[in-house]
């Protein structure tokens, strides 16, 4: 059965705390039923995000680096975002989705991977490792990171759209993992992507994986909160 829910595109970057703020605020409000399944599509400015699993030494950033450090609820370790990213913060209650944290890092994978075969890519998933890639010879091209509370789930994905991988290994041991290659939709089909064009076949993609109908929304239509106003007002 499908279900009707929204989509929020942001299109200006969005500061990382921010948008941690707003995802709160639809949560609380998609747990009480006000709202239904909502995402959130946006880019953040440049921001070095910490998971529950992030250690000691992951940090290698250059001194004067414009880039925030921010500590998140989410799982996994650490990443980056900025500016030519597409994130995606689902904001789904799983009571609507079968209450299984396997299957929805699983299905938001499938999604991904939906996402990225429009544009001709083949992406896969590795055994024992989280996030997606492309390979021969393996390289990661989008992460997953999330937070469940009372079955509603925070956080999400990063897709690497049209931005410069190299912070993802001078400045941090991304994901935790050693010697791994980081690549960008931009760079495997040779050409400038701007995040825009991916816009559509990541709603097309979460769609048809969850078995949504989403309405797109403006900000300015979701709970009334002081950072929502705050990101309506540069958006």
């Amino acid at each position: 059965m499908t279900r009707a829910g929204y989509v929020v595109h942001l299109p200006e970057p969005v500061q990382y705390e921010q948008a941690w703020e707003l995802q709160r605020s639809v949560a609380a409000r998609v747990a009480e039923g006000e709202l239904p399944d909502t995402v959130l599509l946006l880019e953040h400015t440049p921001v070095i995000t910490l998971g529950r699993r992030a250690e000691e030494g992951e940090l290698h950033v250059p001194e004067g680096a414009a880039v925030d450090i921010v500590e998140t609820d989410r799982g996994g370790k650490s990443t980056y975002h900025g500016p030519g990213q597409l994130v995606c913060y689902p904001i789904f209650d799983l009571t609507r989705h079968g209450q299984d944290v396997k299957r929805y890092c699983r299905d938001l994978e499938e999604a991904l991977i939906r996402t990225l075969a429009p544009l001709g890519m083949a992406a896969t998933r590795i055994e024992g490792l989280t996030g997606i890639w492309l390979e021969p010879p393996p390289r990661k091209i989008a992460s997953i990171g999330i937070h469940i509370s009372k079955w509603v789930t925070t956080h999400g994905y990063a897709l690497n759209v049209d931005l410069d991988p190299a912070p993802f290994t001078q400045w941090i041991t991304a994901c935790g993992l050693e010697d791994t290659a980081f690549t960008t939709i931009a760079r495997e089909l040779g050409r400038p992507v701007d995040v825009d064009e991916v816009r559509p076949h990541a709603v097309a993609a979460l769609e048809d994986v969850f078995e949504l109908k989403l309405a797109e929304a403006s900000v300015h239509a979701l709970p009334a909160s002081r950072v929502q106003a705050e990101v309506a007002g540069t958006a």
